[in-house]
């Protein structure tokens, strides 16, 4: 028996927002058949990492790829709460403390080809269920269900949960917001992932210049990666992962 949900709140983009998605998605592809699974992370919250990820899942489904995307974020889930979901739902934290079966956390949505599989109840020990042999397999068996699996991760500046993802991904992405995250801060992100064995793809600048009151996108080619995209958004209020000290040395 399939599990559907609905998807509320989806909100049509900018036509400079949907290009920046759609070069991500052309870039992404051009990597090779081989990049299924896929894991967007930042180095501190609200960076636009979930949203990134929601968006690319969705674009990669309106050209008729089979997508799932994965709420791996189990310390401080945005996705149910975002998108209006109101269906009692099963999540990958009771997946992988052995309490639900992978077909009962796997949600088709009332967006063709978009598949997901969300947080489930908070966890205290999110880092040591990701290290669980459950989630490596979970990722193999969806690996060959699915054109692309794209995995939402928590911020790496002080938690270990992204490059454990990463260590079983085929790539990763990181977002990163202009003007807020310093040089170092990245580069420390990006050894850590590079640490876990990921590959990185590329990085999303996000928030960055708004001319006469809109966004605007442009290509450029760095050293991290073949591609990056430009946007600035203002939608969701700002949180935080950490106590006030974490927060101060993040």
């Amino acid at each position: 028996m399939e599990h559907k949900i609905t998807l509320e709140n989806i909100q049509k983009n900018d036509y400079f927002y949907e290009e920046a998605i759609k070069t991500l998605r052309t870039n992404i592809q051009f990597c090779g058949s081989g990049i299924k699974t896929i894991m967007f992370t930042s180095s501190i919250p609200n960076e636009g990492k979930s949203d990134t990820a929601f968006s690319l899942a969705q674009s990669f489904s309106s050209i008729g790829k089979k997508v799932l995307l994965i709420d791996a974020d189990i310390r401080k889930s945005v996705l149910v709460k975002r998108y209006g979901i109101r269906e009692k739902t099963n999540g990958l934290s009771q997946y992988l403390s052995g309490q639900k079966k992978q077909e009962e956390i796997i949600y088709s949505t009332n967006v063709e080809n978009f598949y997901i599989i969300l947080s489930g109840p908070y966890s205290p020990n999110p880092a040591e269920l990701l290290e669980e042999p459950l989630f490596k397999k979970l990722l193999e068996d969806m690996r060959r269900d699915f054109d692309y699996v794209i995995i939402d991760t928590p911020p790496m500046a002080n938690l270990i949960d992204g490059a454990i993802v990463g260590s079983l991904c085929d790539g990763a992405v990181l977002v990163i917001e202009s003007g807020t995250v310093s040089y170092r801060l990245a580069q420390k992100v990006k050894s850590q992932l590079e640490r876990s064995g990921c590959r990185i793809l590329g990085v999303v600048l996000s928030r960055i210049g708004v001319e006469q009151d809109r966004p605007y996108y442009k290509k450029y080619y760095g050293k991290y990666g073949r591609y990056k995209k430009y946007y600035e958004y203002s939608r969701y209020d700002k949180g935080s992962y950490y106590g006030p000290e974490e927060e101060k040395n993040a």
